[in-house]
């Protein structure tokens, strides 16, 4: 009998041991032969699982029962986690000690299973946030027909109506998105600064007019999100201001920030430290954004050196630019990463970071990274896998991986926010 017919339904329920954790918020168990990615549940246990999915090769399911539980379990501070609710968070019924020893087990794994790297990971605590909550300064809300806000079940459209987010920033909370009607519109994001007090709410309009927005609750811009993701002022300012290392940054409020308010920090000083920038090297800042870790570098490499940023997104290009305008051997470029390194193909630079979205950067990047002869490479990511993928590129370039820190940029979350340091061997 093919596997396809002995492979159970949607909605039924098996019993099953879980043996290990997965990358994604999954932990990984088997019902006979048939591998089963389980949420809602830890290594260890036995649980009552839920087919909610099925592919020729596994199943996807939710623990909807514990029959012997993992001495890391602890009650979920949030009443809408669980299965069938929010799919925000994946680990708020494991302690914080096991959310960062599940995440670095996950990055070592793809480590090992794509770059062939066996290496133990540490995932640090970011200052701030003991408990794991209150953290995330950028919230994004779904809105139903009614003009209802709610936060997304776990890949679904569906929504969950909720009161608050244990997760959400407190001055996010503020704002108010979920008590205030929002007809006319499909999507809400709200938007608080880490580090400076500004508020934005940026709406989506579900049709070709925009409605009459209500008032956030705190003092706040709207914005509007056009097609193709730009944005525009309906009232207040179309950015937030963030502060690290002394210096003000102006950030689009549709823009790319980190979410945990002491991250950019912390990552800042990190990518110093791996890099060990010097006055009067030339350095590269891919996928720059706002110009973060450009004005870090530019500071340390001094006028006698030069610091060379791309990005791809319009606002963030002139958000750098204003946000570095006092420093001029600073230069942003606009653009594909990837094209803008092939013109800069005679460049002689130093060292370099990149900062890739969650896809990475990709075989061309690296190839064209590893021609310039850069001394040192400091990658974030926030994807173990395409990053172990980019590794990968990197040693067959002739770079290897001298040094890898994880931080726990996103608690209660699977994500997690890694700095690898490459240098060539």
């Amino acid at each position: 009998m093919s596997l396809a017919r002995t492979m159970p339904e949607i909605g039924a329920r098996i019993e099953l041991r879980v043996e290990g954790v997965a990358h994604g918020g999954w932990c990984v168990g088997r019902d006979g032969d048939l591998v089963v990615f389980v949420r809602h549940t830890l290594p260890g246990e036995r649980v009552v699982a839920q087919v909610t999915e099925r592919t020729k090769r596994f199943l996807r399911a939710d623990a909807v029962q514990i029959l012997e539980a993992s001495p890391d379990r602890v009650e979920a501070p949030c009443r809408f986690a669980g299965p069938g609710r929010c799919g925000g968070c994946d680990w708020q019924h494991a302690s914080l000690e096991a959310q960062r020893r599940m995440k670095g087990q996950v990055v070592a794994e793809q480590l090992r299973r794509i770059a062939g790297i066996d290496r133990e990971v540490a995932v640090e605590e970011l200052p701030g946030t003991p408990d794991g909550l209150g953290w995330r300064t950028r919230v994004r809300y779904g809105v139903d027909a009614d003009g209802r806000a709610g936060l997304r079940r776990h890949r679904s459209h569906e929504l969950e109506h909720v009161d608050t987010c244990v997760i959400a920033h407190p001055e996010v909370e503020r704002l108010g998105v979920t008590r205030l009607p929002w007809p006319g519109v499909s999507e809400v994001e709200a938007v608080a600064s880490g580090t400076g007090g500004d508020h934005a709410v940026i709406a989506a309009p579900s049709g070709k007019r925009l409605p009459a927005l209500p008032r956030p609750e705190a003092s706040a811009a709207v914005l509007r999100r056009l097609k193709g993701g730009r944005t525009q002022a309906v009232r207040g300012r179309k950015g937030i201001r963030e502060y690290v290392a002394g210096r003000e940054y102006r950030v689009a409020a549709g823009g790319f920030w980190q979410v945990h308010p002491a991250a950019a920090e912390t990552l800042t000083a990190a990518v110093l430290e791996a890099l060990a920038p010097e006055p009067g090297q030339t350095a590269l800042d891919l996928y720059c954004g706002a110009g973060l870790f450009a004005g870090a570098l530019a500071e340390a490499v001094g006028e006698e050196g030069r610091v060379m940023g791309v990005e791809g997104q319009h606002e963030a290009v002139r958000d750098a630019a204003h946000n570095l305008r006092d420093l001029p051997w600073v230069r942003i470029e606009g653009g594909d990463v990837a094209a803008q390194l092939r013109e800069w193909s005679d460049l002689r630079a130093d060292i370099a970071v990149l900062d890739p979205p969650r896809s990475g950067a990709g075989p061309e990047v690296v190839s064209a990274l590893a021609e310039m002869r850069l001394r040192r490479i400091a990658y974030v990511s926030c994807d173990p896998a395409t990053l172990a993928r980019d590794i990968a590129s990197f040693a067959e370039a002739g770079f290897r991986l001298e040094g890898l820190r994880a931080f726990d940029a996103f608690p209660m979350t699977h994500h997690v926010e890694c700095l690898a340091v490459l240098v060539k061997a």
